[in-house]
């Protein structure tokens, strides 16, 4: 890459990285915080599937406007709706404007991702494509990880700070982009006769998509990661009465080591086995995982099986952003969307159907989860061999 494409990279990894650490800043204060105002684990799940859902609803359509009215208004936006979120965030005390600021949170989240992955695709080549999208999965995973452990030292000096200090960030990176960031293609405005269809259209839009199944994928990968992370410290507790300092420091390093196999690995492994190879290889890694979850005899065995299936879906994530972006042609924002859609219906699904089954059994999630991914490991070699065949195909 030339310097000013990694300038704009670096940018883009920045508003990434805030976004997505935003909202982790708040985890280790948002139990204390919902016991204050009188409310418990049914707010918290909600304030996930809210947020989730936000996201989901606006994703097709935020994805249309990154290609109608331009990747750098949607990232503003984006952002802006993310620090808005944070600042009712602090100053509310009702969990109705709480569930309300959610929303807001999850409408900027859909805004700024498509429009994020839209760009990167706008300044890269198909060969340099990989590597742009495993940089901004880092950030997403840098926030992810980082994000907590802020917000754990800020909540010594007061349980709303983390708050405080996500909404300013938040602002400090509308106007960093503003003065720095600048349109990444030329864009036509033709708002005058375009109107939006449903989300419902969009998405039986998207099946006859040459990417569909990879959006599928990007779905299950999603509901299961979001599962396994949703039950993991209860499971940690039940199972091997974990502290919680063991399952912090679990997520951290697997977080950490996930970081540096997407900047170091994802690019090198696509160019030895191309984006279909390793997707196949990756999901049976992950569906691995969760079978071997339910075996794990003591906590030491059950982080080592974490840390694998945290590489592997890190693999997956820039791999599925590649391949959707390389078949989208000039629709990258309506991919884009549908890619944060679905992936965004995973988020959803995965913590609200892993918490009822773990409820019937403890390693019922684990099992779901395998199951789903061997399928989905089978879609996946069935639709390569397919579009390998119509390739070789005489005209």
């Amino acid at each position: 890459m030339n310097p000013d494409q990694k300038r704009k990279l670096i940018i883009l990894m920045i508003n990434m990285f805030i976004a997505i650490g935003s909202f982790g800043i708040i985890i280790p204060i948002l139990p204390a915080y919902l016991v204050s105002i009188g409310q418990g684990g049914t707010a918290a799940g909600l304030m996930i599937a809210i947020f989730a859902a936000a996201q989901f609803i606006i994703s097709p359509i935020a994805g249309k406007w990154t290609d109608q009215y331009g990747r750098r208004k949607m990232i503003i936006y984006g952002l802006s709706g993310l620090a808005l979120s944070m600042l009712i965030f602090y100053f509310s005390h009702s969990i109705w404007i709480l569930y309300f600021s959610r929303v807001i949170g999850g409408i900027g989240a859909a805004l700024l991702i498509p429009a994020i992955f839209a760009y990167v695709a706008d300044i890269t080549t198909l060969e340099q494509r990989a590597k742009g999208n495993s940089y901004i999965s880092a950030a997403m995973s840098l926030g992810i990880v980082i994000g907590p452990g802020i917000g754990g030292f800020l909540a010594e000096y007061g349980l709303k700070m983390p708050l405080l200090v996500s909404a300013l960030v938040g602002i400090g990176a509308v106007i960093f982009s503003i003065a720095i960031l600048k349109e990444s293609r030329d864009v036509e405005l033709t708002a005058s006769n375009h109107t939006e269809d449903p989300m419902i259209k969009k998405l039986l839009e998207s099946v006859h998509k040459p990417y569909f199944i990879p959006l599928i994928i990007v779905l299950v990968m999603s509901f299961g990661l979001m599962a396994y992370e949703s039950i993991i410290g209860l499971y940690l507790d039940n199972a091997f009465k974990a502290t919680p300092q063991q399952i912090a420091v679990m997520i951290t390093i697997s977080g950490i080591i996930s970081v540096v196999v997407q900047i170091f690995a994802v690019d090198r492994l696509v160019s030895l086995f191309g984006e279909g190879k390793v997707l196949n290889i990756f999901i049976v890694v992950v569906a691995g995982g969760f079978l071997f979850s339910m075996f794990a005899v003591n906590y030491v065995l059950f982080f080592i099986i974490t840390l694998i299936i945290f590489m592997a879906t890190s693999i997956l994530r820039p791999v599925l952003n590649t391949l959707i972006s390389k078949m989208a042609g000039n629709e990258q924002g309506f991919a884009m969307g549908m890619n944060n859609a679905y992936m965004s219906i995973g988020n959803v699904l995965g913590p609200l159907i892993a918490g009822m089954i773990y409820d019937i059994h403890m390693i019922f999630p684990f099992l779901l989860g395998f199951l789903m991914l061997i399928f989905t490991g089978v879609v996946s070699v069935t639709w390569q061999k397919k579009k390998l065949t119509n390739k070789t195909a005489p005209q």
